[in-house]
This record gives structure tokens, C-alpha cells and sequence, in this order.
């Protein structure tokens, strides 16, 4: 895809993300030209936790169409939420710019699949960041 067709498909992708109602977001997806973008909405972090998040060894990759929702969790990480409830956790390199993902983010993976070290993330004020690994997140109950 050249610069000038993502320039011109831009007013198209706003117009979609206006279109949703604000009180039910979901990943929206969009197909142009064989490429698949997909817009995940941030969701704010739960106040009372009765419970923690404990990390494990993650998967490589993991299915793009399995991404329901993200959690930020850090400033090198986003926690993505997937269709069967579990949790993955993205983690990036620490010298990586702050950027602002608090309005949502977009991902445009190579295949259906969203890769460690290959697919990044895009923020919507335009920087980027290459996921460094991903973490399996399981819940631990607090005493």
C-alpha cells in the first residue's frame, strides 16, 4: 500500500470510528486492499482488584481476530483481552518513546496473526512500537 492510498483512506477509518455508539466499543475491523487494520478500544482498569495479574512464559503469536478489547498496564506494556476471556500481555522495549494510547490504538498485522518481534502497535497521534514479547496473564486471588 502506497503513502498516498493510506493518506486517502484516512477520512474513511475517522468516519468509521464516529460511527460507533460511545457506550459499547469493540474492535473494529477494516479490509482495504487485502490488508487487515483493526482498531482496539482502550478499556479503563477496574478500580478493586480482587485479585492480581501473574505472569507466565506467552505464546509467539497470538490470532488477531481473538482481540476483544485492551488494558493499559504500564509504559512499556498493554494488556489485550481475548474472545475467550483469557489475557495476553504485549511488552515493548524499554527505549521505546512514551506514546498515547489512551484514545485506542491500531494494529495491521502481516497475516491473521499478531507476532512478537515482527507486528507493532500504532497509536492513533501516529508513533508506533514493535512487540517485544508477549506474557500469559493469570489471575492470582488476593487473600
Amino acid at each position: 500500500m502506497t503513502l498516498t492510498t493510506f493518506i486517502g483512506l484516512v477520512p474513511i477509518m475517522i468516519g468509521l470510528m464516529s460511527a460507533q455508539p460511545a457506550a459499547v466499543q469493540s474492535v473494529t475491523r477494516l479490509v482495504v486492499e487485502d490488508e487487515i487494520i483493526l482498531r482496539v478500544p482502550i478499556q479503563p482498569r477496574p478500580l478493586s482488584q480482587h485479585y492480581s495479574w501473574v505472569e507466565q512464559k506467552g505464546p509467539r503469536c497470538i490470532a488477531a481476530g481473538a482481540v476483544r478489547r485492551a488494558l493499559l498496564s504500564g509504559p512499556e506494556q498493554v494488556d489485550f483481552v481475548l474472545a475467550n476471556s483469557s489475557r495476553v500481555r504485549a511488552q515493548f522495549d524499554e527505549d521505546c518513546p512514551a506514546l498515547d494510547f489512551y484514545g485506542g490504538f491500531y494494529l495491521r498485522p502481516e497475516d491473521t496473526r499478531l507476532c512478537a518481534g515482527r507486528d507493532a502497535i500504532h497509536s492513533r497521534m501516529g508513533g508506533s512500537r514493535t512487540i517485544e514479547r508477549f506474557k500469559l496473564l493469570v489471575p492470582k486471588f488476593r487473600h
